[in-house]
């Protein structure tokens, strides 16, 4: 096993009105990968300003890490009612560069956890898909990067899907996109498509199957769609199928839940 890295920008995070608080995938893809071993590292970046506040969080979690410093940290607002999210975008954070695809290093699989569509330009996904494989959090689709109530369209650039190898998309972005028959049209090769408590649907090489997850009662959402695809890449990278690797991603995020409640 190569071993896999997860990469993104870290979040500067405010729920339901309280003390901000570290979030992003990074930080959530941690949660789930340090059940499982070793094999995997953890690329994130923010402002200098913000690094005593979000990355020592991230490190205490234990996987191995990368900072890299970042001109400007993002930042959310998310208000829950239940399964429901509403999610304003304070700052969209900056953008990835090619130079900083260097510091990915060796890895048969990345994790690409953006939090917008601006995140990973064209240019930065070429460079990390050479000798690579690579799952995107479809967030980074649909999300536009406008400061204020966050919006979601289909507006993202067509040339980015050539170079996955999954793609994680829940109830909304499905949406977004247009449904599930126009994502599978994408030609990506592995669809994972989380319905939260109701489990996800896994589309691969024209199979297509329902994995069930365990209902944690009383934890918070955030993050487990992060750990689920971090999990999901891991197992991959581990020689897992993809449907095998779905119900591995399930297990994992459920356990991270169960560990927050």
């Amino acid at each position: 096993m190569r071993g896999i890295a997860v990469i993104g920008n870290l979040a500067r995070d405010v729920i339901d009105g309280g003390s901000p608080r570290v979030g992003g995938a990074p930080f959530h893809a941690a949660r789930g990968l340090r059940l499982l071993g070793g094999g995997s590292r953890i690329v994130a970046r923010c402002a200098a300003a913000d690094r005593r506040a979000l990355v020592p969080p991230l490190a205490a979690l234990g996987v191995p890490l990368t900072w890299i410093e970042s001109p400007r940290t993002a930042s959310f607002e998310l208000r829950y009612r239940g399964e429901d999210r509403e999610t304003v975008i304070a700052d969209p954070g900056a953008p990835w560069t090619v130079e900083d695809t260097r510091l990915v290093g060796r890895a048969e699989w990345v994790h690409l956890g953006g939090l917008t569509r601006a995140d990973f330009p064209h240019a930065v996904l070429a460079a990390l898909a050479r000798e690579r494989r690579l799952a995107l959090d479809g967030q980074a689709l649909v999300r536009r990067a406008d400061p204020g109530p966050l919006v979601l369209d289909d507006e993202f650039d067509p040339d980015v899907v050539r170079h996955l190898t999954a793609l994680k998309v829940n109830e909304e972005e499905l949406e977004a996109l247009g449904g599930e028959q126009r994502v599978i049209a994408l030609g990506i090769p592995e669809l994972l498509l989380t319905r939260a408590s109701a489990g996800a649907v896994v589309v691969a090489r024209g199979v297509r199957e329902q994995v069930r997850v365990r209902t944690i009662e009383n934890a918070s959402p955030t993050g487990a769609g992060d750990a689920f695809l971090a999990a999901y890449v891991w197992a991959r990278a581990a020689g897992h199928r993809p449907i095998s690797a779905a119900r591995h991603a399930a297990t994992t995020a459920a356990r991270v839940l169960e560990l927050a409640a």
